[in-house]
């Protein structure tokens, strides 16, 4: 079998991208077929890199590319199955635990594993197959009938928001959502190269998906991360298991809390359905005195009155929130929600901890982003200079600067203001004339908040008592 020639991680990430056409006729979604290429590729690339000597014999790459038996699906679903319930490896165990297949048929199953081995992997090294595995989570996240944006954050970004925080050796690095681990992974990277050779930080994260956590898995191990890493939800008991944090990294996922049997956590001060507000709650309380967060958040958690109120309220006072970012429109595909990045640090609870806040607007008079305009790292540098080399924030920031995007604001006029931080005060040059984008924007705010608010009133019917919901 003749290998096709790869010139670039990139062309191999297209090349395996465009092996989903052959699934499109069984009805597989493109979120779909990444869960299924974790289990394919887990095996190719674990033959690679000389490592699949920690599967069991007769359940490794060369074993399915050399069958020739009757039928090829039932051998695969019999394989998937066993390597998740007698693999010696935790990670593989965790990779194949619970394992369903999207394939319906033996040729189209044949017909992805001819076209992944006949790839040239021998063009790419160790550290290339977590590049090209992240290529294809990034791809997927573009593509908006994947419904992955929610859980996908932009790696420029994420990188920016990990060198502001700059996790350092010995450190508790954590992420309550952590998705498929990019920011995880960032922190390990960005350690590496602040610190070779010294004691990498600890990293945690939770991940409430089965199907994502599986992709986190298959990241962390492509990429040599270490991590304890939880199938569950922050936001119940599970977090018991997490131990106080030097530092959070997280994307939380947007929307409200649908109706579950399992607990709420009790700990949470204010009750709320939203779950970045909730997120919001853990996070702080989750941090050491002194830790230090990077959290994106939607803009709803900064001016959303009652229970938000308060919940900000609690983190100005428990917290120095000294930083916001206002992020570009386009950023996650699958929401048209304008986001932010609130940057704090735990302190013991004084009114005062949050005296002065920064914010530096990234929206006003940019372009959109998406799939044909990326964002890249260039696009953060301005705000990376101007928040400074302190982690914490505490690097003095001229009160003067001719920098239109950046402004602080006093405690107590946010206070007068209702304690919304949903602080703006550049407009754009043609606001009387908003373009299809700004409409678009307006539209999917108003579809989001209406969606919230309807989970809101599900979620306080199922609160009342039946005679009361029939009243």
């Amino acid at each position: 079998m003749k290998a096709a020639q790869i010139k670039t991680s990139g062309d191999l990430v297209k090349r395996i991208w465009g092996l989903c056409h052959i699934l499109r006729g069984d009805g597989v979604s493109y979120h779909e077929y990444i869960s299924e290429l974790t289990y394919l590729l887990f095996l190719k690339i674990a033959e690679e890199t000389d490592t699949d000597r920690a599967l069991p014999e007769g359940y490794r790459w060369r074993d399915l590319i050399e069958y020739r038996g009757p039928d090829l699906l039932t051998f695969y679903r019999d394989m998937l199955t066993y390597l998740g319930g007698h693999a010696e490896n935790r990670v593989v165990q965790e990779i194949y635990a619970f394992p369903t297949t999207v394939f319906s048929h033996s040729e189209n199953l044949r017909a992805v594993i001819d076209g992944i081995a006949k790839l040239d992997w021998h063009s790419v090294d160790a550290d290339g197959m977590g590049d090209i595995y992240e290529g294809l989570l990034a791809r997927n996240s573009q593509d908006a009938r994947s419904g992955a944006g929610q859980y996908f954050t932009p790696r420029p970004l994420v990188d920016s928001m990990v060198r502001l925080m700059r996790p350092a050796a010995g450190e508790l690095v954590q992420d309550p959502s952590c998705g498929s681990g990019g920011f995880l992974i960032s922190a390990q990277q960005f350690s590496k190269a602040a610190s070779p050779g010294s004691t990498p930080p600890r990293f945690e994260g939770v991940e409430i998906e089965k199907g994502t956590y599986r992709i986190c898995q298959m990241n962390s191990f492509l990429h040599g991360l270490n991590a304890g890493l939880i199938l569950g939800d922050a936001l119940t008991a599970d977090a018991a298991a997490l131990a106080p944090a030097d530092v959070i990294l997280a994307n939380p996922p947007f929307g409200n809390k649908a109706g579950s049997a399992r607990k709420i956590r009790e700990d949470l001060p204010h009750r709320t359905t939203n779950k970045q507000l909730a997120f919001l709650q853990h996070i702080r309380l989750a941090l050491k005195e002194g830790g230090r967060a990077a959290v994106v958040v939607p803009d709803n958690v900064l001016f959303e009155g009652g229970v938000g109120r308060a919940i900000r309220v609690d983190l100005m006072a428990e917290c120095d929130l000294h930083t916001i970012l206002r992020l570009p429109n386009g950023i996650f595909y699958s929401q048209g929600v304008n986001t932010n990045v609130l940057f704090f640090t735990r302190r013991t609870r004084n009114p005062q901890n949050s005296s002065r806040i920064w914010v530096y607007d990234l929206r006003t008079e940019m372009p959109r982003f998406g799939k044909t305009r990326p964002l890249r790292p260039e696009h953060f540098e301005e705000f990376e200079d101007v928040y400074g080399a302190d982690p914490f924030g505490r690097e003095r920031r001229p009160e003067s600067t001719d920098i239109a995007r950046w402004r602080s604001f006093k405690r107590e006029d946010i206070a007068a203001a209702g304690d919304n931080l949903d602080l703006i005060w550049m407009t754009p040059r043609d606001a009387d004339e908003p373009d299809s984008s700004t409409l678009q924007d307006v539209a999917s705010t108003i579809l989001f908040h209406l969606q919230s608010a309807i989970a809101e009133i599900e979620s306080l019917m199922e609160d009342l008592p039946a005679d009361e919901v029939e009243r």
